[in-house]
């Protein structure tokens, strides 16, 4: 049995302190099923479960109505759905527990059934040929509309007014979302991006709109109470297809962000192999550790031993566990008595129901419901 963990020990982020450094990954789970896209009781008694990690991240939380392209994902941008979180952030605190929420904007992932026949909006007109999740089932996505300087702005408003409902909810923090192929990785990414004006064509102007909006967002939270999450290596996932300017991208975007005092910087190992793609890195956190000054966060496929190594050698301060936290609601508490991890039920991670939701027994339900 191994004691002392590394991923057991408390860690000072910002000016709150984890009691371990396992975090709940952001993950969809499309549970938020009412007209108002709110949080409900459901999502009350599912954060409360995994209170035990030193800080749970949301599921991605629209900034707006323009920013939904998933069914039923609870939003951050009415007085119904910061009610809703609410009540999710005070019982997660009740149990000791920190929580931020990770704000949301899809851009052209997202389909016309979601906004009135209206197209999604996107840096560019350029279809990303993936799928989106409408009321009617996976949709292949459409071209989507370019957005206007304009609408540039709207959007940085939206994403600061949902970070003024945060602070309002009582959330300890937000994370932007700037990951995974939605709208400010497509803003990073050439292909998707293929715009003329200030956001478009050199590494310093398709960066422009995500630190625009940082900038704008540190007005209304302290930067200490701000995470951002990157996905340096994605390719062929999410509409995105990596370029050899993907790299000096993110290595631009990471090396100014050393300018910032955030309270950490949330990169993911690729989601695929990239090990034949000269030009994209395949160890993200062993790349940005050097590069990056501040709290560190890595996740994507860790286990309780490469969790706990990857924090020895230095590499990441923090790591952040998705599917083990949805079949393990005790994961912390697994890990520190050496326990065996539940198995995740894949059928259930984006339907409606506590079933594969809040009906994960605890190691110690479980011992009981064997004796």
């Amino acid at each position: 049995m191994k004691t002392n963990q590394a991923l057991l020990q408390s860690f000072k982020l910002g000016d709150i302190t984890l009691k371990n450094r396992l975090v709940m990954a952001p993950m969809t789970r499309s549970r938020a099923e009412n007209s108002e896209n709110a949080p409900t009781e459901m999502h009350v008694e599912y954060y409360t479960q995994r209170a035990g990690a030193g800080l749970i991240i949301t599921e991605g939380s629209q900034v707006s109505k323009r920013a939904v392209g998933y069914i039923h994902t609870a939003g951050i941008h009415s007085k119904a759905q910061v009610e809703g979180w609410k009540k999710v952030v005070d019982a997660v605190h009740k149990e000791d527990g920190k929580i931020f929420i990770q704000l949301w904007h899809v851009g052209r992932i997202s389909h016309p059934d979601f906004h009135n026949g209206e197209k999604p909006l996107a840096p560019s007109a350029v279809n990303p040929n993936a799928k989106s999740y409408t009321p009617e089932g996976f949709k292949d996505t459409v071209e989507p509309k370019a957005m206007t300087l304009q609408e540039i702005e709207e959007t940085q408003q939206e994403f600061v007014n949902a970070a003024k409902n945060a602070v309002e909810a009582g959330f300890d923090g937000v994370e932007i979302h700037s990951s995974n192929g939605y709208l400010f990785h497509q803003f990073f990414n050439k292909n998707a991006n293929t715009r003329t004006d200030a956001y478009g064509g050199t590494i310093e102007n398709r960066v422009r709109f995500f630190f625009e909006t940082l900038d704008k967002v540190k007005e209304v939270i302290p930067q200490h109470k701000i995470g951002v999450r990157l996905n340096p290596s994605l390719n062929d996932v999410f509409g995105i297809k990596a370029t050899e300017e993907t790299i000096p991208t993110f290595d631009h975007i990471i090396e100014r962000l050393n300018n910032y005092d955030l309270a950490y910087l949330h990169l993911s190992e690729p989601f695929t192999d990239v090990s034949e793609i000269d030009f994209l890195e395949t160890e993200i956190a062993k790349r940005y550790r050097p590069r990056y000054k501040g709290n560190l966060m890595i996740n994507s496929g860790f286990t309780q031993e490469t969790g706990n190594a990857v924090i020895e050698a230095g590499n990441a301060d923090l790591v952040a566990f998705g599917k083990l936290y949805i079949s393990n609601p005790d994961l912390a508490e697994r890990f520190a008595i050496n326990a065996p991890t539940a198995e995740w039920d894949e059928d259930t991670f984006y339907t409606q129901g506590r079933k594969g939701y809040t009906n994960y027994p605890t190691y110690q339900q479980e011992k009981q419901e064997v004796e």
